[in-house]
């Protein structure tokens, strides 16, 4: 059974393999869409590559909806885009899957049922299709080759569902286990040592420009981003050198 998570439903229009399928149910899942609906599949359902495909993502196959046409696989929902890379000849708004996942968003938010419809791998959606839907989402693709594999163009939509419905951090730092950041305390220590130990080897020279090779020091630890296990490698580093040349 599909999950209670208010998402919009993926409906795939008389796709033609069962592995593109399949590919698709995986590419849903990846972001957390499990709600799909089969227009007239080529080869029949169920479909044995479809499922062999899907790997982990079989479950959206078992719940799959499948409909004879079109009319009947949107007949419940209140706002539907196509997914096409060319122009139809068909007066109707335009969004990139970014905007459209962004409205997509605020209109389930509403209460809305949403779908989004994807043609069939040879030659996409036909015009009596598209006519039935409310806008259309056009991936920006080179010019020279628009064709996208079925399972790509669902993996770009839900990817953007994804960014548009959940809460994603565009950068992060993953600590290792035990792993935090050096305090600054940490960080003028290590400035110390490294400075001192420097000013006994004759490093900062000649005295001129002393204090300036001082600073872009100071400066370069600054800007680094040093958790404390850098920070006790460094003062190791810096020990180890100064141990080999008194060994000598």
């Amino acid at each position: 059974m599909p999950t209670e998570t208010a998402q919009p439903t993926f409906v795939l229009i008389r796709p033609q393999m069962g592995e593109n399928i399949g590919a698709a149910a995986r590419a849903m899942w990846n972001f957390g869409l499990d709600r799909m609906r089969i227009v007239a599949p080529r080869d029949g359902w169920p479909n044995p590559n479809a499922t062999a495909m899907a790997s982990g993502a079989g479950r959206l196959l078992d719940a799959a909806v499948i409909s004879a046409d079109t009319p009947a696989a949107l007949a419940d929902c209140t706002y539907v885009y196509a997914t096409t890379a060319r122009p139809r000849g068909l007066t109707k708004p335009v969004l990139s899957p970014e905007a459209a996942m962004a409205e997509a968003a605020a209109k389930i938010a509403a209460g809305g049922k949403v779908a989004v419809m994807f043609g069939p791998e040879r030659a996409g959606m036909e015009n009596e299709d598209i006519a039935r839907a409310n806008a259309i989402i056009s991936v920006p693709v080179n010019p020279d080759f628009p064709s996208l594999n079925l399972a790509q163009c669902v993996l770009l939509v839900g990817y953007e569902w994804r960014r548009a419905s959940a809460e994603v951090v565009a950068t992060r730092v993953d600590m290792a286990r035990d792993g935090a950041w050096a305090e600054q305390v940490e960080i003028e220590k290590l400035a110390d040592h490294y400075e001192d130990t420097l000013e006994r080897a004759g490093f900062f020279w000649p005295e001129a420009k002393a204090e300036s090779m001082k600073m872009n020091l100071r400066n370069l630890w600054s800007r680094m981003p040093l958790s404390r296990a850098d920070v006790q490698m460094l003062h190791g580093v810096m020990r180890q050198m100064v141990r080999w040349k008194d060994r000598d």
